[in-house]
């Protein structure tokens, strides 16, 4: 049977980031210490001001503002839409990238992971939903307040604000009835 991991918001580790310009609190990750070896990693970074990111070669990324105005972002010498709250965009971690602030501070989630080692996709939704997986790795990221999980034969999951449902070694069809706002992650190895 798969474990079922429930990460709460208030225990997720700081640490600065990789250029030194801000901190991120790191939410899980598949394997490694620091900022190396891992495959896949889920963070939360505030944003203070405008200004360069953090280079991970050999990995994508998919960030999606959480707070504040919003950002548009510079990748390799093109202007991103502007990105606005729960509007997800994905890029290169190779690619040389700074945000411009569309207002003050904000604050961000982010999914880091080495394509060549897993298959990823991530899903923002908001309300009841009803949904499938069969990935081997779901995860679950609370974005409201309160958040209500219900997967068939386990006891009801409540989250609070950016709090994280972790479901690993799933090897059936996963039915989940969710409520609130969230954002699914499914990993699948490669």
């Amino acid at each position: 049977m798969s474990q079922l991991q429930l990460l709460r918001a208030q225990d997720y580790p700081r640490m600065p980031w990789k250029n030194g310009g801000g901190f991120t609190e790191e939410i899980t990750r598949d394997s490694g210490e620091g900022l190396d070896g891992f495959g896949w990693r889920l963070s939360i970074a505030d944003i203070e001001e405008s200004g360069g990111f953090s280079t991970f070669a050999g990995y994508q990324r998919i960030i999606t503002v959480l707070q504040g105005d919003g950002m548009r972002l510079l990748v390799d010498g093109q202007p991103s839409r502007p990105l606005l709250p729960f509007d997800a965009f994905a890029f290169s971690g190779e690619s040389q990238v700074s945000c411009k602030l569309l207002g003050g501070p904000i604050r961000d989630f982010n999914l880091i992971y080495a394509p060549q080692r897993y298959r990823a996709r991530l899903q923002w939704f908001d309300g009841t939903s009803r949904l499938y997986s069969s990935a081997s790795t779901v995860l679950l990221f609370a974005a409201s307040s309160q958040v209500e999980v219900t997967l068939a034969g386990r006891e009801v999951q409540r989250l609070g604000l950016y709090d994280c449902l972790r479901l690993e070694g799933n090897d059936e069809l996963l039915g989940l009835e969710v409520q609130g706002r969230f954002c699914l992650i499914e990993l699948i190895s490669r």
